[in-house]
């Protein structure tokens, strides 16, 4: 098959990872694959070259990259008149490409690929290839921390392109629930496909120098002791990602444990703001920050945390924690959307509600106190994500939403 993919950026982000994997093991299947994306910019980083630079063969042998088109006007920012010049550019690349499926991501880029593919559709079943529209559901774009006004665009429009796709896919059945209840598309439209990720990097982390990460040595490159008790996050630095609530509900812990300390995994736009308020706090000596680090070292970075938290507001299902829990870390999380099918409460983690500082409060501290809990949950989480999150489950069960949405198409 042909098969075009869209998504809004290529930032390191776990809807991009999720799409440029799908992209390579579908590749190595045999089949002719593209991706469509808008500008790249940010402090976020780029999956760009690692898109670009693929250079595998096929089970047949034969040499494989992926077709790589960036649409200028494919922004995340809602722009009438950028957004119908996109729609008009993803028609003509569309047409051009004479795909096979077209699978959208994102919610920008959802909308405006599924109409843009839909009113294709005609075109395609008279040259004889009609085409399968597939759409992923990462996360919903409406939320409660959204003006409600906001939220009514985004539902009216997610109802708008549910009806120009044959199947909807979803990160987790938490995202199915919550369009469903919105009355956005069909019940027989949506599929879960859990997204895929490298687990053997996760389950065997190497060092830069490709021996087996060892903790210590990892921690000492970050200045942590091999006694500290090491309280980590993998993300971006942003609104609702939650670093603000694990400086209140962590920031006397801190100041009182002389062995306790944060590690921050990520860069983004909030940087500055939340390393001032940790330096107001008198928490700089507390807080080690690594920047923007490589997808490849971050299982190495997870070795190095006791504990893996992640207090964020909204998330489809955050890919964070079953790589935490292959790396064989234990999490603490808030129990939004996906999450809780992931972080089973006192099974492989701590589920809390949003917003409890002292649930997390007491969560951290518990972990603390219980190392043989904490090895215990991860040790069940590890085992529960070692299938169920492979790169190659994903691709494989995304074969059977294709030929689906391909029958769909034909009939």
């Amino acid at each position: 098959m042909r098969i075009l993919h869209i998504s809004t950026r290529l930032i390191l982000g776990g809807s991009q990872e999720n799409t440029v994997l799908s992209c390579e093991g579908q590749a190595r299947l045999g089949h002719d694959i593209h991706l469509a994306f808008g500008p790249i910019f940010g402090p976020e980083g780029s999956l760009f070259d690692r898109a670009s630079n693929l250079s595998c063969t096929d089970d047949h042998g034969q040499p494989r990259r992926i077709g790589m088109h960036e649409v200028s006007a494919l922004i995340r920012e809602i722009r009438p008149l950028t957004d119908l010049r996109c729609y008009y550019a993803l028609r003509k690349l569309i047409r051009d490409l004479e795909p096979d499926i077209v699978h959208t991501h994102s919610s920008k880029a959802g909308i405006l690929g599924r109409a843009a593919a839909w009113a294709e559709l005609p075109a395609s079943k008279r040259r004889g290839r009609p085409i399968g529209v597939v759409h992923t559901i990462h996360g919903p774009p409406f939320h409660k921390y959204l003006p409600a006004r906001t939220n009514k665009i985004y539902i009216a429009s997610e109802k708008f392109a549910a009806k120009r796709c044959h199947r909807i896919v979803s990160v987790a059945d938490a995202m199915t629930t919550q369009f469903l209840d919105e009355h956005i598309g069909r019940k027989e439209q949506y599929s879960t496909v859990y997204s895929g990720m490298e687990v053997e990097r996760y389950l065997h982390p190497l060092t830069p120098q490709g021996t087996t990460a060892i903790s210590d040595a990892v921690r000492e490159s970050l200045g942590l002791s091999p006694m500290d008790f090491v309280i980590g996050t993998v993300a971006r630095l942003a609104e609702l990602k939650g670093h603000d609530d694990l400086l209140d509900a962590l920031g006397d812990e801190l100041r009182k444990r002389d062995n306790w300390k944060l590690l921050w995994v990520g860069d983004g736009w909030w940087r500055d703001r939340l390393l001032k308020r940790v330096a107001e706090m008198g928490l700089t000596s507390k807080v080690v920050t690594t920047g923007l680090v490589p997808s490849e070292r971050v299982p190495e970075m997870m070795k190095a945390m006791d504990v893996l938290v992640h207090p964020s507001y909204r998330e489809g299902l955050p890919r964070t924690v079953p790589q935490a829990l292959l790396v064989g870390v234990p999490v603490v999380a808030y129990d939004v959307d996906g999450t809780g099918e992931i972080c089973i409460n006192r099974v492989t983690g701590r589920l809390i509600p949003p917003k409890d500082t002292a649930a997390l409060r007491e969560a951290v501290a518990s972990m603390y106190d219980h190392p043989d809990d904490r090895a215990a949950m991860a040790s069940r989480g590890r085992e529960l994500c070692r299938e169920r999150f492979s790169a190659e489950t994903m691709v494989a069960e995304l074969e059977k939403v294709y030929a689906q949405a391909l029958a769909m198409a034909r009939a």
